[in-house]
């Protein structure tokens, strides 16, 4: 066990931005704004002077693209789902700087599922 390791980033936020062909039930987080998303969170990590403090990164799948654009902030285990590049500022504030979360926007269990549902109907 690695007990005296220093994680190289305070946070790091995923961001979704996998493709799938237009014609895929599932959808994709790049057609949901991914691309923009993670440009909005490293302008706002910039600005905030925390660049290499916190790191967003662009992501493969995180399995929930039926739920719109998603992404992760760890190492708090945030998941957001149905993210737009409007809610990208309140975000940041919120759970980068602040440590707590969009309640309208975070996933919960019932998010998850939700996501089930649309999985079984979609079969």
């Amino acid at each position: 066990m690695y007990t005296d390791m220093k994680p190289k980033y305070k946070k790091h936020i995923f961001i979704c931005v996998n493709e799938r062909d237009e014609t895929n039930p599932k959808g994709d987080c790049t057609r949901c704004g991914g691309m923009d998303i993670r440009m909005k969170f490293v302008q706002l990590i910039n600005q905030h002077g925390l660049k290499g403090k916190i790191r967003a990164n662009k992501s493969g799948c995180l399995d929930a693209c039926e739920m719109g654009a998603t992404l992760v902030i760890y190492p708090n285990n945030i998941w957001y789902t149905h993210v737009s590049i409007d809610d990208v500022e309140e975000i940041f504030e919120t759970s980068v700087i602040n440590d707590s979360v969009v309640e309208r926007l975070v996933s919960t269990e019932e998010t998850w599922e939700k996501l089930q549902e649309i999985r079984q109907h979609n079969l």
